[in-house]
């Protein structure tokens, strides 16, 4: 790959993810302190990345594979979004609010498979070289949920009292423009499919791969990993309103501190992976997801806020441990026959199942624990997600038993 094309493919990770960090990390607290929104309302604002995920399938194997670059889908689907933001910013009732942004996440779901096309594209060994265009993403969101809490300082008690988590969406609409316009000159991804060739909707989904749920280990494995994305998603919805409530400072900065651990231990997988093996790794990660949330019932953010600050850096164990690992196994565990539908359907059940389920159970649990003040009983909120976490861990511990090792070059992938 020459260095124009790196860096063209770089600046592209860095705005995608730049984009999501603006107004996503802070979404939760802007929907209850701008719009005062519910719980369950919440959920179901959340619930639109789901959304966004089971759909975003049809859009990639129905248009970008068939009959466009996907460079200039990229583009015009960036372009459409921030004009959505535009209007999200401008947006005063939940009512009113909700239909963009289940718009915006409809559209913007898509780009996340089309960044990665585009950089695939033009390299000649993936494994070795999207690593190092990949980071840039996360730099992206990190930079993002910096500049909201110590260049605009949009995360304060008085900013936000005063509305002014609405301009993360201003930012976000800025430069998901730039990013827009910028497509279009990012090197030429043509469509690899065949126009006149029929489109199945069980390949697009990865349905196909249901076949694999015949083995007993990968069933338990697909099972978990839908039920463990419900305490996934108190994370997301509720971890910046909690912040922000018990009175962090910076929360949107400190938040980013997840992201850095995420970069540390995605190191550190390949070498927990190959000396302990999947089942260990993938339970590390679901104890973590316990841990982190015990930590956040427990902590505050006086004498005990080490305790925040260590659940929010466990992000890096609980993604990378459970995700990332878990992508490794069912590429080994599908073979090549099934490898990419069997990887379609473990998104469809975590980012879209397992996540559309959470957000709807992180909403009624919040609101059956906010009391008539209007403040929140954070404790129970967050034991809640603590034990689903530590059930799920108990029944993979007890039941998945693949004794077969996983091939030392899947982890690269």
């Amino acid at each position: 790959m020459n260095s124009n094309n790196r860096i063209k493919l770089s600046l592209m990770m860095f705005l995608e993810f730049f984009i999501w960090g603006a107004w996503f990390v802070t979404l939760g607290t802007f929907l209850g302190s701008n719009l005062k929104a519910t719980g369950a309302e919440t959920g179901s604002v959340f619930s639109t990345q789901s959304w966004g995920a089971i759909i975003a399938p049809f859009i990639i194997g129905l248009i970008a594979d068939r009959y466009f670059n996907a460079e200039k889908i990229l583009g015009v689907l960036h372009i459409i979004g921030a004009i959505l933001m535009y209007q999200m910013y401008n947006a005063t009732d939940i009512n009113v609010f909700y239909p963009y942004v289940l718009g915006y996440m409809i559209l913007f779901m898509p780009t996340l498979a089309l960044v990665n096309s585009v950089s695939f594209n033009q390299m000649k060994d993936p494994e070795k070289e999207f690593s190092t265009i990949r980071v840039f993403g996360t730099l992206g969101w990190i930079a993002a949920g910096l500049m909201i809490s110590y260049v605009f300082h949009w995360d304060t008690p008085e900013a936000t009292a005063a509305g002014m988590l609405k301009n993360t969406f201003a930012m976000g609409g800025i430069a998901s423009a730039i990013l827009g316009l910028f497509s279009f000159i990012l090197p030429k991804t043509p469509p690899k499919g065949a126009t006149g060739e029929k489109v199945k909707i069980s390949e697009i989904l990865g349905l196909d791969a249901l076949k694999l749920l015949k083995d007993k280990n990968f069933a338990i494995f697909f099972v978990s990993s839908i039920l463990i994305c419900i305490p996934l998603a108190f994370y997301y919805q509720n971890a910046h309103p909690f912040l922000s409530n018990v009175g962090l400072d910076n929360p949107t900065g400190k938040m980013t501190i997840g992201q850095i651990s995420e970069v540390l231990f995605l190191l550190l997988l390949p070498v927990f992976f190959t000396r302990f093996g999947f089942k260990k790794t993938i339970l590390v990660g679901m104890l973590a997801w316990g841990v982190r949330y015990a930590l956040f019932a427990y902590g505050n953010a006086g004498d005990l806020s080490f305790m925040l600050i260590v659940g929010i850096a466990l992000h890096g164990i609980c993604y990378d441990f459970f995700f990332v690992s878990g992508q490794i196994y069912t590429n080994a565990a599908a073979g090549e026959k099934y490898k990419s539908a069997a990887q379609g359907l473990i998104t469809l059940a975590t980012y879209g199942v397992g996540m559309l389920i959470g957000f709807e159970v992180a909403g009624m649990i919040t609101d059956s624990y906010k009391q008539a003040d209007g403040s929140f009983d954070w404790k129970m909120i967050w034991i809640i997600p603590s034990g689903i976490a530590f059930v799920v861990f108990l029944l993979f511990a007890l039941f998945f038993n693949d004794k077969k090792k996983i091939a030392e070059n899947a982890i690269n992938i």
